[in-house]
């Protein structure tokens, strides 16, 4: 709740909490976040959407995880990527992409030209992390996301109240990755609206 609230101070008017999780935690994890929201929403008028980012699942379970954890109520489903930072098993960006319930690759540090064409292909967003580790390699995401045609967004990855996203932040990450100016446009304006639509659509079956 305090997030949510640090949030509506920062001036968003939507915003998504999805906290790592496996099978195990992931219906649990949307119950509770739901509860929040709902309470947020009717208070202070921020829509918040309950998604979970499915964290060091085996690459081959990607699929079934995520199916369930969106059967379980989540609006929006993030994975945890290929990182230079963290031991993910390889394959786990590809498996993400390839599941059709994933909506974010998160941090994808590791990711091939091939995967990021399916990216692009199947309408994953990239992620451009803030966060300390991961953010290392958001130049090489850029790069090889842009040849492939796919689209990023700018993601606070925070773990903490402390570490919400201001505007500043988020425009001073996305030029340190590499983004043209009427790419950061895109990225930090036009992309998370697609997000939003898109996430609206499925919700709407």
């Amino acid at each position: 709740m305090e997030l949510i609230r640090r949030c509506v101070v920062n001036g968003y008017t939507a915003m998504a909490i999805a906290d790592h999780a496996s099978d195990s935690t992931a219906e649990r994890i949307i119950r509770e976040v739901k509860r929040d929201a709902e309470l947020a929403r009717r208070y202070w008028g921020i829509e918040v959407l309950a998604g979970v980012e499915l964290t060091h699942v085996p690459a081959a379970g990607v699929a079934e995880v995520a199916e369930r954890a969106l059967t379980s109520g989540a609006q929006l489903i993030v994975c945890h990527g290929e990182t230079s930072v963290e031991p993910v098993e390889p394959g786990t960006n590809r498996a993400a992409i390839l599941s059709g319930h994933v909506d974010i690759l998160a941090h994808p540090g590791l990711i091939t030209l091939e995967d990021a064409k399916l990216a692009a292909e199947r309408g994953v967003f990239l992620e451009i992390s803030c966060r300390k580790g991961h953010s290392l390699s958001n130049g090489r995401v850029v790069e090889i996301g842009r040849q492939a045609g796919a689209k990023f967004l700018v993601n606070t990855d925070g773990h903490s109240p402390s570490e919400v996203l201001t505007s500043e932040l988020a425009l001073a990450v996305a030029r340190g990755a590499g983004l043209t100016q009427d790419e950061v446009e895109e990225v930090l304006y036009e992309n998370p609206k697609l997000l939003l639509d898109s996430v609206g659509r499925r919700a709407l079956g």
